[in-house]
C-alpha cells in the first residue's frame, strides 16, 4: 500500500514535470486536465448517478451487469470526453496546434485521477491497515454510529483479505488508464483543432471510453483479473497509438514536437 502510495502520486508528479521541463509543454494545459476531470468525473457524473441509480431504475440497472456496464461506460465517456472537448475548444486557445498539448492534457486529466482514485485512496487504506495491525480498529468501531460501523467493518475486513498481488494489480491498472487518457485525449485534441471533416472524432472518443470501461465491468468475474488488465493494457497500448498516428496529422513546428 506504501508503494503504491508513493508511486500512484509520483508517477503523474513527475510525467507532467518532464513535460515541461523537456518538451516545454505549459503548466496551464495540465492544470487544465486535472481540473475537467475534477469537475466533470467527479462533480457532474457523480451528481447524475445520484439522480440516477437513486431513481426508479436505479435498482433494475444495479441488478443488471449488463445494463450497469453500458450505462457506466457510456456515462463516462460522454461527461468525461465532453469535458474535454470543451475545456480544450474554451480554454485552450492559445496552444500550438501540435500533438504536445493533447498529450499534456492527458497527463492532467489521467494524472489527477490517478492521484486522486488511487493514490490517496491508498494512504486511506493505510492508515487504516496501521490501525487494524496496531490493535486500534475495535475501538474506533465502537465510536461510530451502527451503520457507519457496518460499512466501515466491510471496508477492513475488504483490506484484511488484500494481497500484495492484488494491490500491485491495481497500480498496473492505473497505468493502463493513464495511457487510455493519453490517447483519447489527443484524439479529441484533433477533432478540436481541425474541425470539419475530423469532428467525428470526439464521438469516437466517447464510443472508446465506453467500450473499454463497459467491457472491463462484463469481464470482471469471468476473465479473471490478469487476463483483464493484459486486455485493457493492450486496448490502451492501440487507443495511444491510434491518437498518436491521428494527432501526427497536425502541422509540427521542430521546436514543438514530441517524441516518444
Amino acid at each position: 500500500m506504501a508503494v503504491n502510495a508513493v508511486l500512484g502520486i509520483a508517477i503523474p508528479v513527475c510525467l507532467a514535470v518532464y513535460l515541461v521541463r523537456k518538451h516545454h509543454a505549459r503548466w496551464s494545459t495540465i492544470l487544465i486536465g486535472a481540473a475537467t476531470f475534477l469537475v466533470f468525473a467527479l462533480v457532474l457524473e457523480s451528481i447524475m448517478h445520484q439522480l440516477v441509480l437513486k431513481g426508479p431504475h436505479g435498482q433494475a440497472i444495479l441488478g443488471n451487469t449488463l445494463w450497469l456496464a453500458l450505462y457506466g461506460g457510456l456515462a463516462a465517456g460522454i461527461f468525461e470526453e465532453s469535458g474535454r472537448f470543451l475545456a480544450m475548444k474554451l480554454l485552450m486557445k492559445k496552444e500550438a496546434s501540435t500533438p504536445l498539448p493533447g498529450v499534456a492534457y492527458g497527463i492532467g486529466h489521467g494524472g489527477v485521477e490517478m492521484i486522486v482514485i488511487f493514490g490517496i485512496t491508498m494512504i486511506g487504506n493505510l492508515v487504516l491497515s496501521l490501525m487494524i495491525n496496531s490493535g486500534q480498529a475495535d475501538t474506533i468501531l465502537s465510536q461510530v454510529p451502527a451503520e457507519a460501523g457496518a460499512q466501515l467493518q466491510a471496508q477492513l475486513n475488504q483490506l484484511q483479505a488484500l494481497g500484495a498481488g492484488t494491490l500491485l494489480i491495481g497500480l498496473w491498472e492505473r497505468f493502463s488508464a493513464l495511457l487510455i487518457h493519453v490517447g483519447l485525449s489527443m484524439l479529441v485534441w484533433v477533432a478540436v483543432r481541425k474541425g470539419g471533416k475530423w469532428l467525428w472524432l470526439f464521438p469516437a472518443a466517447i464510443l472508446l471510453h465506453a467500450l473499454v470501461d463497459a467491457g472491463a465491468v462484463l469481464l470482471q468475474k469471468s476473465a479473471g483479473m490478469v487476463p483483464l488488465e493484459l486486455i485493457v493494457t493492450a486496448e490502451a497500448i492501440a487507443i495511444a497509438a491510434i491518437g498518436w498516428m491521428v494527432a501526427k496529422k497536425l502541422s509540427c513546428k521542430p521546436t514543438q514536437s514530441l517524441s516518444i
